[in-house]
């Protein structure tokens, strides 16, 4: 399932490098920190969505 939004890919992204191990989870906060509890491949689907063309953030006019 690709990302919505970019704010949405750049938050699976945080919460899959969390999820390897490549940063703290204490660091995580927000939409990213909820992300937690999807599966690494889940979080790849939406970390490797192109932002090109996409809103910022869903509901971006």
């Amino acid at each position: 399932m690709p990302a919505k939004s970019a704010a949405q890919q750049k938050a699976a992204g945080a919460a899959l490098s969390a999820k390897r191990g490549e940063t703290p989870k204490s660091k995580l906060k927000g939409a990213s920190k909820s992300m937690l509890s999807m599966s690494e491949k889940e979080l790849e689907a939406f970390a490797h969505t192109k932002r090109e063309g996409k809103p910022e953030h869903v509901g971006d006019k």
